[in-house]
């Protein structure tokens, strides 16, 4: 027979939960010049402001995140490293535009090939990097749109690694910029680079001077990148953490460098002024349920869902509820739900995780039945 044990933890370390429905402001809320952007915090996913951010429009070099995603997460998984060379084909020689001026032949690593991308838009290190990956840009492309497809992004379509081109079936949204953003900046590998303001190639005669000249000015900027052609205009994603919160400022078809500039910087500005980010919960402050005819005594609790919750820095502090049965009758599987831990704010219930158990916990055999009753008995 189960009991259900309710408590209220009340301190600060138990805050937050993606589940908080913070509503984003609506268009009109802050004086945002482009037509197309939005907000997003990086932990949760949690939109904050949004203008047209599903429309489907041409992103310029904003289309490297996904070339810069698939790179860094090639280096992760251990199919290729930094330490790699990278030989520019004729094809990618012949990339204009923002590039570094490759020579057919050429012979880079893919750390300065990586550093060339993020700092200054490189396409013709675009092109090399997606050949030396794929053997074709096209090849390539091809990976770009199954991962954007696996992202769930719903309004993006890639014909080139570039953004370089005027392609109507070239096309993303703020929104899908935000989330394969979200995915790239989870790599904190990209911020090695996205953060740099100037360096160099070629031993020092090639210097490099970030398109994105918030990471000079802005505190706390972490990247990403910036975009521009005739039909794009001025477009930029940028990322920024303080405290351990990072936003992501979309900004699609800006009219200039400074409005595309100012319009982030509001945005960002205006995240970092009202909302903080709480860790959840801690699996510590759980108590085991005790299990009955079990190979152990009882099981510890875990939390499953996200461990962290936006919430205004005004906001009221959070109340939080546990449910869970008084024991537990084994065989109990691990990950196996217990009971739910639920998170109010102001009375409002703005978060529901599962409770799961931690660990597998067998049940007994007959002869150990049979050994738990004898020394119940004998008073063991």
């Amino acid at each position: 027979m189960k009991r259900i044990v309710l408590f209220v933890l009340l301190f600060a370390l138990l805050m937050g939960e993606k589940a908080y429905a913070v509503s984003p402001l609506p268009a009109e809320a802050i004086a945002i010049q482009a037509p197309s952007a939005i907000l997003m915090e990086k932990q949760t996913g949690q939109v904050l402001y949004e203008k047209n951010a599903d429309e489907r429009l041409s992103p310029a070099s904003v289309t490297k995140v996904m070339t810069l995603l698939l790179i860094v997460e090639d280096i992760e998984a251990g199919r290729l490293s930094l330490e790699d060379t990278v030989t520019a084909s004729a094809r990618a020689a012949s990339f204009g535009g923002s590039c570094v001026y490759l020579e057919q032949g050429e012979k880079m690593s893919v750390h300065e090939m990586l550093k060339c991308i993020a700092v200054v838009s490189a396409n013709d290190c675009a092109v090399a990097m997606a050949e030396h990956l794929c053997g074709t840009e096209q090849l390539f492309v091809e990976r770009m749109n199954r991962r954007a497809e696996e992202l769930g992004l719903q309004n993006t379509h890639f014909t080139n690694c570039t953004g370089l081109f005027e392609d109507a079936e070239h096309y993303t949204s703020a929104r899908d910029v935000a989330l394969m953003s979200r995915e790239l900046i989870r790599h904190e590998l990209i911020k090695d680079y996205s953060t740099i303001w100037m360096d160099s190639i070629r031993n020092g005669s090639f210097e490099l001077t970030n398109t994105n000249k918030l990471v000079y000015w802005y505190e706390g900027c972490t990247g990403l990148k910036t975009g521009f052609t005739n039909q794009a205009m001025y477009c930029l994603s940028a990322t920024a953490e303080r405290n351990g919160v990072e936003y992501i400022a979309v900004i699609m078809h800006g009219d200039s460098i400074d409005e595309r500039n100012g319009d982030a910087t509001t945005l960002l500005n205006y995240a970092f002024a009202n909302f903080t980010l709480c860790p959840l919960y801690t699996d510590a402050a759980l108590p085991p349920v005790p299990v009955e005819l079990g190979k152990a005594e009882s099981v510890p609790v875990t939390v499953g869902g996200e461990p962290y919750v936006l919430v205004p820095k005004s906001g009221a502090r959070p109340e939080y509820g546990v449910s869970l049965p008084k024991s537990l009758t084994a065989p109990v599987r691990e990950g196996e739900r217990l009971g739910t831990l639920r998170v109010q704010l102001g009375g409002e219930t703005v978060a529901e995780l599962p409770l799961l158990a931690g660990q597998t916990v067998p049940r007994l055999g007959y002869g150990g039945i049979l050994a738990l009753l004898a020394g119940r008995l004998l008073g063991m």
